[in-house]
């Protein structure tokens, strides 16, 4: 933890604000990408060589994207004064299709405002 507050430190705030906010919406493209085209290409299409490198591709892309977001949670909880409630939301907003997208609007929105 100490690791990536000292890392994170050398940027300014703004920069990390538009990085959290790029992520979460690339972490829920990505998402769409791969349930709803990648998968739904792979059903149809099981024995497909193109079809697999695309599952594997979105695949990868979308874990890259899931764990920057879960890496920009923490100085995220420190800019925008989240209590634990908060940062267990924006922690399990990861696991559900698109809530990135909610936490971007709805809870990083709400406390910048205060």
């Amino acid at each position: 933890m100490e690791f990536i507050n000292r890392y994170f430190s050398k940027y300014p705030e703004d920069k990390i604000i538009r990085w959290f906010k790029n992520i979460c919406i690339a972490e829920a493209v990505s998402c769409f990408l791969l349930y709803c085209i990648a998968m739904v290409w792979k059903r149809y299409d099981p024995d497909g060589l193109l079809s697999t490198i695309f599952i594997i591709v979105v695949g990868n892309i979308h874990g890259l994207f899931f764990t920057l977001y879960l890496l920009l949670c923490l100085p995220s909880r420190k800019i925008y004064n989240w209590d634990d409630e908060d940062f267990v939301f924006a922690l399990l907003a990861a696991l559900f299709p698109f809530a990135t997208i909610w936490v971007d609007k709805s809870l990083a929105k709400k406390n910048r405002e205060e």
